[in-house]
């Protein structure tokens, strides 16, 4: 199992498909670090030499930030939005979507679970009272 820059790549897939395992690399991304390397897209990632494995890492962290680095600079940036107090920042504030999305009807993954209104529990019956 290939191991590039801490993350172990699936084995059994093509190179192109295994490397946007990696934080912050796609699938175009891949292709142009693989064509840079020039390592063949279609050889699966376990018959890759120490050499090719090598060459895609070293490119990989020359050129692009990725994981961890990757993660913190976005961190940074929605809490720099927040401080200064954009329309971004408020939206992120508020767990709301961010960028120009509807929210009357959707937008329930960052909004969560709808709140129940108006939402009455019955009690147990009580016996009837009998009239004299």
């Amino acid at each position: 199992m290939p191991r590039i820059l801490g993350i172990d790549l699936p084995k059994e897939k093509r190179i192109e498909a295994a490397l946007p395992y990696i934080y912050g690399i796609g699938p175009a991304r891949s292709r142009q670090i693989l064509e840079q390397a020039q390592v063949s897209g279609n050889k699966r990632a376990k018959d890759l030499t120490e050499e090719e494995i090598l060459k895609i890492t070293n490119l990989i962290q020359k050129n692009y930030v990725t994981e961890g680095d990757l993660r913190r600079e976005i961190n940074e940036n929605v809490r720099r939005h927040m401080e200064i107090g954009t329309y971004r920042g408020l939206r992120h504030r508020k767990g709301l979507p961010c960028r120009g999305q509807r929210t009357k009807t959707n937008a329930r993954t960052r909004k969560g679970k709808k709140p129940v209104v108006g939402h009455i529990i019955k009690k147990e019956a009580a016996p009837a009272a009998k009239k004299a």
